[in-house]
């Protein structure tokens, strides 16, 4: 049975049509960061709000809808909550090794400053690991390795997910852009150009903003000049190769340099006091500790190997070969190509797709079990140690991956439903102000999805559309959906879950939201206006 989705399904109006499509948003949200509500519950809650609204509003079949809620699931679990399992797994064979202490003093010896710290691990080093993978995996390796360090479980979690920012647009090799060149007949390097025009003043910005949400104002003025050297550095990277290269290699290029130009300045150059946590402060401070090169090699081996293998997980040849060996595509019954997208957020009738790739063997979670089962014999673990750390990571993640399934369940449920286009249709009605809007399109659908990638599928096409109907740029506007994307990568839920896992706060995510909340909406408020100067007082920036 085909069925053609309505986007204003309350008496005709797009208002009123989308402060009800927003519900089941507000009740996830609201549920989390006001009433303290665990996550799993707030997620089933904001689910079955949608499935109403989907079922008796949009008058969506109840086929389809249902068929959508499991597809969301299924993803939420495969490959979301499969990373989620490998990132944790090759933390805990750290821990249960002895070998995460050695790499807390390793950096300790670069630095006893946490804000030293959080830029190499949060910013410099997690952009590395968004570059290779994406998806969630930089989030779960820099909170588990801050909360290694030392860091409290709620700055952990909050600090990481600022700090993954400017890098998601490039992240996954590109794999963002990629997708909205696919939706929106733009090319692949114009979009990468014009993305790369956007995001390095966030490149700069975000270091020190990051410093600023940890230790004040005055915290990151006595570190103003690392932040510049991480921000800078990687600023310049990312231009240069989105202008010059294209989009696949952006963010490894730029973290690496970034890495190497911190590492180097850390070497000559202090801070003139060592912050600290308050409780810390107030302890003395221990000597510091000469670390054998072999052992810190041993210790790093882990994170180095699964660098090594994200790279090579995430390159396309190796990835193509991959799939090519084991890539099952499984089209889900009762809702492939039998809901259709309408004007004007596409511009004919299309089918949406839903097809379910169960690529094991290419999936990063894979690349990520790998990892740890390498690290794992050469840290001398037995097979039974490695199976019974496994099956521990597993029950320790029995409700973060429900929560998990269900807040996917949510975002495909809302997109077939069609109430997240009802929702970027009323954004796309700001006229002048769209410029300033486009980006925060882009930021809901991130905060929907919790993917950059899936945001550019959603909402690209329409972000094209709009442009040209109101004289606009569509390469700005599209590009300024990914770009304003990345600053809503903290608040979606997925990210939130992600975060609470890797830091052992299972319940808490309402608390790592509400940290997090006026950060990302500021940061995309900053996207906005950036956008709003390039196409009316900047336009010679647009390619």
């Amino acid at each position: 049975m085909h069925w053609t989705q309505l986007y204003t399904p309350v008496l005709d109006n797009l208002l009123l049509s989308a402060i009800v499509a927003a519900l089941p948003v507000v009740v996830l949200l609201g549920l989390l960061a006001l009433f303290h509500i665990r996550a799993h519950w707030a997620a089933l809650a904001g689910l079955a709000a949608a499935i109403l609204i989907a079922l008796l509003v949009y008058r969506m079949p109840a086929s389809a809808l249902f068929a959508s809620t499991l597809y969301g699931a299924a993803y939420g679990l495969f490959p979301i909550g499969w990373i989620i399992i490998g990132a944790i797994f090759v933390y805990d064979i750290t821990v249960h090794t002895g070998m995460f202490e050695v790499i807390k003093q390793t950096v300790a010896n670069l630095s006893r400053d946490r804000r030293l710290q959080l830029l190499l691990i949060a910013f410099s080093f997690g952009a590395f690991v968004e570059g290779a993978a994406g998806f969630g995996t930089p989030v779960a390796v820099s909170a588990a390795m801050l909360i290694g360090l030392g860091f409290r479980p709620l700055p952990a979690a909050g600090l990481a997910l600022i700090g993954n920012t400017a890098p998601v647009a490039f992240g996954a090799l590109g794999s963002p852009i990629l997708a909205l060149a696919s939706v929106t007949n733009i090319p692949t390097d114009t979009l990468s150009a014009m993305i790369g025009r956007q995001l390095p003043f966030f490149s700069v910005l975000v270091p020190f903003w990051l410093i600023w949400a940890m230790a004040g104002w005055r915290g990151m003025l006595e570190v103003w000049p690392a932040c510049l050297v991480a921000g800078l550095s990687f600023a310049i990277t990312q231009f240069a190769v989105s202008n010059f290269f294209g989009p696949t290699l952006v963010d490894i290029a730029g973290a690496l340099i970034s890495i190497l130009c911190l590492v180097g300045f850390m070497k000559i150059w202090h801070p003139r006091t060592t912050w600290q946590f308050p409780e810390e402060a107030a302890r003395e401070a221990e000597p510091e500790t000469s670390i054998p090169f072999s052992l810190a090699f041993r210790a790093w081996s882990p994170w180095l190997l699964l660098a090594i293998i994200l790279f090579l997980w995430g390159f396309p040849p190796v990835k193509n070969l991959l799939n090519s060996i084991s890539n099952p595509q499984i089209v889900v019954p009762f809702l492939h190509n039998l809901i259709f997208r309408a004007p004007p957020v596409v511009p004919k009738p299309t089918p949406e797709t839903a097809v379910f790739s169960l690529n094991w063997l290419s999936a990063t979670g894979t690349g990520l079990l790998l990892t740890g089962i390498l690290a794992g014999l050469l840290l001398r673990l037995s097979p039974l140690t490695l199976l019974k750390l496994f099956g521990g990571t597993l029950w320790r993640l029995r409700f973060s991956l429900l929560t998990i399934a269900a807040m996917l369940a949510l975002g495909y449920t809302t997109r077939y439903a069609g109430l997240d286009a009802t929702v970027g249709l009323a954004f796309a009605s700001t006229g002048v102000l769209f410029p300033f809007f486009s980006p925060l399109l882009g930021w809901l659908g991130v905060a929907l999805t919790g993917s950059d990638t899936s945001s550019n599928v959603l909402f690209g096409s329409l972000q094209r559309i709009t442009a040209e109907k109101l004289g606009f740029s569509p390469v700005l506007a599209a590009a300024a959906n990914s770009s304003g994307g990345v600053m809503g990568k903290m608040i979606d839920a997925q990210s939130i879950v992600v975060a609470g896992v890797a830091t052992g706060q299972k319940g808490e995510e309402g608390s790592i939201l509400r940290y997090v909340f006026f950060h990302s909406l500021a940061l995309a408020a900053l996207v906005g206006l950036l956008v709003l100067l390039q196409a009316y007082v900047f336009p010679g920036m647009i390619p």
